[in-house]
């Protein structure tokens, strides 16, 4: 139990980051890095697997919640989806990174094994679906990934000998996150922000050529941004 809730801490630590509140912008300017959301160790996080990332979370709400009035509620609530996704996906980088440098690595049936668990815990595959689309803004589909990152990031926490429920603890996680993120020198397309490597988050830009829109669904139920 105790090993189960200090894994869940650690996903919530994580999530927290990525759900940061933030502005939505919209972009009114030529883009420096056509095509790519973010360049991450060379490698490029493309609009369109962004646009597909989010369009999954998206099509999830939209299968459970059939009500449009409480669809278009709950895509108010993530209305920064886009953004949140895009750090997450930044991130997940990242960890991986400082993760495979410090030599820990994580199995298939390691990820099967702490789904089967949850599965139980939450009370069915169903619910465990549900749970992790409103709380995380996981679509189902990614649950698997998402767990290996939990994993990944606990495994790491352990393997340099920290303490996740405490505030020292998390200081040294993030600390160890930053160095990686420097080595892999992450680079954001300026309508999505800017990278700040000392926190390993994404924040708003502050540029001249964005401005700030409402939040909220097109007609399509697609968010805004």
């Amino acid at each position: 139990m105790h090993r189960r809730s200090s894994r869940r801490r650690t996903a919530l630590i994580l999530s927290a980051a990525a759900l940061a509140a933030a502005p939505l912008l919209t972009a009114c300017g030529n883009d420096a890095h056509p095509g790519a959301a973010a360049v991450v160790g060379g490698d490029r996080i493309t609009v369109s697997q962004l646009e597909s990332r989010v369009n999954e979370v998206r099509a999830a709400q939209r299968k459970a919640i059939p009500d449009s009035r409480q669809y278009a509620q709950a895509i108010s609530k993530s209305g920064g989806l886009t953004r949140a996704t895009l750090h997450s996906m930044v991130l997940d980088r990242v960890l991986h990174r400082a993760a495979s440098d410090a030599r820990v690595h994580v199995s298939r049936r390691e990820v099967q094994e702490a789904r089967a668990g949850l599965v139980q815990q939450a009370g069915g595959e169903k619910a465990l679906q549900q749970g992790y689309l409103q709380q995380f803004n996981v679509a189902p589909a990614r649950i698997d990934d998402n767990l290996r990152t939990e994993i990944e990031a606990n495994k790491l926490a352990k393997k340099l000998g920290l303490d996740m429920n405490s505030p020292q603890g998390q200081a040294e996680f993030w600390k160890n996150l930053t160095a990686a993120s420097k080595k892999m020198k992450v680079d954001l397309n300026p309508r999505y922000g800017t990278w700040d490597v000392n926190k390993s988050r994404r924040v708003d830009a502050k540029t001249p050529w964005l401005r700030e829109v409402t939040a909220g669904p097109s007609a399509d139920g697609q968010s805004q941004v």
